[in-house]
């Protein structure tokens, strides 16, 4: 047994694994980002990935009851990490462990070694699952796929949360839900809003959300989204000469009213590139080419290669 440990401490004294968040607190069903962060000093190059049980997650309540996992952990390309180096992989572990209930929760992250015929676990990272203020919600029928006939609605719940944790900054979240309980909520962040901004939400015709919000002084971000949570577009529109409002046309389509869009680099669908000048209407001469330079910094002749002039 103490050969065992011996080997143990060794292992974990060469290899080291760390989880690292960008945050501490999240909304139940939103996405999970960790990093893996595995420092190297057993004095060899070991070689990771590949393999799909070579980093492995575990996930516990703060009253030790095991969060079961439903998705599978991406593999990532096989790599080598020489002997004092330090390499970091990045996963959302939202698909793989839907936490919706709330509460404290510990992260461990457990990396297997080859190479030195070991599993080295992280030490446990802890993360709040907390409830968002709700906003506003909206029951919607999703429409029926092309070719379905009567088949029973299925019924989505939008929900708008807001939710202060990061920074002390107010942040936009969606929700949607699936009434029944089948399929997990999904949760989507819209983005950073002011603390006195009142989202205003329409519903076009084909049951998507659209969202217009205001991120800044005189800016506001509008976002659409389909029943299943997925952005669709997103645009930066400015308080200019008027508010940018919401409007719903005849046909059950919604715009933005008012205020002027700027395209910016975050737009939904991506804005189109900048159109390369190929304008060949005027073609160069062999006389503007040629023309020799004049001036105080007009290169001087090179008496090596210069011909004296006839007399």
């Amino acid at each position: 047994m103490s050969l065992l440990a011996a080997t143990a401490f060794s292992a974990s004294a060469q290899v080291t694994v760390e989880v690292t968040q960008p945050q501490d607190q999240f909304l139940p069903g939103e996405a999970l980002p960790v990093t893996v962060r595995i420092m190297n000093l057993s004095g060899q190059t070991l070689h990771f990935g590949g393999d799909s049980d070579w980093l492995t997650f575990s996930l516990e309540s703060r009253e030790g009851a095991v969060v079961p996992q439903f998705g599978s952990i991406p593999v990532f390309d096989p790599f080598d990490l020489p002997s004092s180096r330090t390499a970091s992989k990045r996963i959302d572990l939202g698909p793989c462990f839907p936490v919706i209930q709330v509460g404290r929760y510990h992260i461990i992250a457990n990396v297997k070694i080859k190479e030195l015929g070991h599993e080295i676990a992280s030490q446990p990272k802890g993360l709040d699952i907390i409830d968002g203020v709700g906003l506003w919600q909206q029951d919607v029928g999703v429409p029926p796929a092309p070719g379905q006939t009567n088949a029973i609605p299925e019924v989505r719940r939008y929900i708008l949360q807001q939710a202060n944790y990061v920074k002390g900054r107010a942040r936009l979240y969606l929700r949607v839900t699936d009434l029944t309980g089948a399929r997990p909520p999904r949760v989507a962040l819209i983005g950073p809003l002011l603390s006195f901004s009142r989202p205003e939400q329409r519903i076009d015709q084909d049951s998507n959300l659209h969202v217009l919000y205001q991120d800044g002084p005189h800016s506001f971000s509008y976002s659409k989204f389909d029943p299943d949570a997925v952005l669709l577009a997103r645009q930066t529109h400015d308080y200019v000469g008027t508010r940018p409002r919401l409007r719903l046309d005849p046909d059950g389509n919604v715009f933005v009213f008012g205020g002027v869009r700027r395209i910016a680099s975050t737009d939904v669908p991506p804005p189109p590139a900048p159109a390369l000048d190929t304008d060949t209407s005027k073609p160069t001469t062999d006389t503007e080419t040629q023309k020799p330079a004049v001036g105080p910094d007009a290169p001087k002749p090179d008496p090596a290669t210069s011909k004296p002039s006839n007399p």
